[in-house]
């Protein structure tokens, strides 16, 4: 007897995730964040592996994330800037943040003369050069910086985020805490108008641009830097320590995060306190309905989210550079996502 392959793979999700398959949909679609791409692809295939549910994602940008969530056209949005209080206000405040890990967005540049030695920067040099004040690789601030580094006469590219970007809220959030000019001229939010420089569409496009422009500088999430071999540098945090982006760095960052009675979650973790934190550090979090129609869809959700903050998903998270999330932030979104409903009633088991 032949059993079609559809059958089986519904069959099999019922009998992992214990819910009846009537009640359960196949698919659910989403749009949004670059900068958490390649942890969402790799959790989306291991979920459809272990469940049998595809999740279609969109990696187009956070602004567009947004604006998908907010015109209903997805199941749910993703972005690393939290929504605005205008935004929020637009659709009711009709969703739930829900943190899903942890990254860092990183300087990286393509600068030959200065082969495999690592820069260092730090906030108000950064701001400058982005507001285009400091226009030269050997300005005399990046030289105090970099002692022993040989830097170049030569014109500094700027790159940037030409689409609504996550990536770019972090950037500009870190940038306006650090410099008053930055936040008086240009200001934090996912679409910014960067004073000088080349646009790229998403962290992929960034990260191209920089591979294929000498003298560029540009920012992008750090596995994207990891994975295409490119330099990414030390930043002087609040403490005035230059500190390395990594998981450990990024962690401490989030540490100081502070989540009050029935938090949203929208929390700045950018400049945090600390001798070791990673300055330029964020959540990013997924757009999530708090009460949905359709029923299937939303029992679907929720037990993708009780997966997510799993130690075998946020294990995977880390292979690919993402900082987990900390415990106490699990049980926080493991008691909200307990609260999701669908036609205003609880969702079954």
């Amino acid at each position: 007897m032949k059993v079609s392959t559809t059958l089986l793979t519904v069959v099999t999700a019922a009998m992992i995730t214990g819910v009846p398959t009537a009640l359960m949909a196949q698919s659910l679609t989403g749009a949004g964040a670059t900068f958490p791409n390649p942890v969402y692809t790799k959790w989306f295939d291991a979920y459809y592996r272990k469940t049998g549910i595809k999740i279609n994602y969109q990696s187009v940008g956070s602004g567009a994330g947004i604006r998908q969530y907010s015109e209903g056209t997805v199941d749910f949005g993703a972005s690393d800037g939290p929504m605005s209080d205008e935004q929020l206000k637009s659709i009711n405040g009709v969703v739930h943040h829900i943190p899903t890990v942890l990254g860092a967005v990183v300087l990286t540049w393509n600068l030959p003369a200065v082969g495999s030695t690592q820069l260092k920067f730090d906030g108000p040099t950064i701001a400058d050069i982005y507001l285009g004040k400091i226009t030269k690789w050997n300005d005399p601030r990046i030289v105090a910086l970099n002692r022993g580094a040989r830097l170049p006469d030569q014109d500094i590219i700027v790159v940037y985020r030409s689409d609504g970007s996550g990536t770019s809220y972090i950037f500009t959030d870190y940038l306006s805490k650090i410099s008053p000019e930055w936040k008086e001229k240009v200001g934090s939010a996912t679409s910014v108008r960067f004073p000088v420089g080349l646009g790229g569409k998403g962290n992929e496009g960034v990260t191209q641009q920089v591979k294929q422009v000498e003298g560029t500088l540009g920012y992008v999430e750090l596995i994207y830097a990891e994975s295409n071999k490119l330099p990414f540098a030390q930043i002087k945090n609040a403490h005035g320590t230059f500190v390395q982006p990594s998981l450990s760095t990024v962690t401490i960052a989030a540490s100081s995060a502070e989540f009050p009675k029935n938090t949203d979650f929208r929390v700045s973790i950018t400049n945090a306190p600390g001798q070791y934190s990673y300055p330029i550090a964020s959540f990013t979090w997924l757009l999530v309905r708090p009460d949905t129609k359709d029923a299937a869809k939303a029992k679907t959700m929720r037990d993708f989210l009780r997966w997510m903050v799993t130690p075998e998903a946020q294990n995977m998270a880390k292979a690919l550079l993402y900082s987990p999330l900390p415990q106490k932030v699990v049980r926080l979104i493991d008691d909200r996502v307990g609260t999701l409903t669908t036609g205003g009633q609880p969702i079954g088991k």
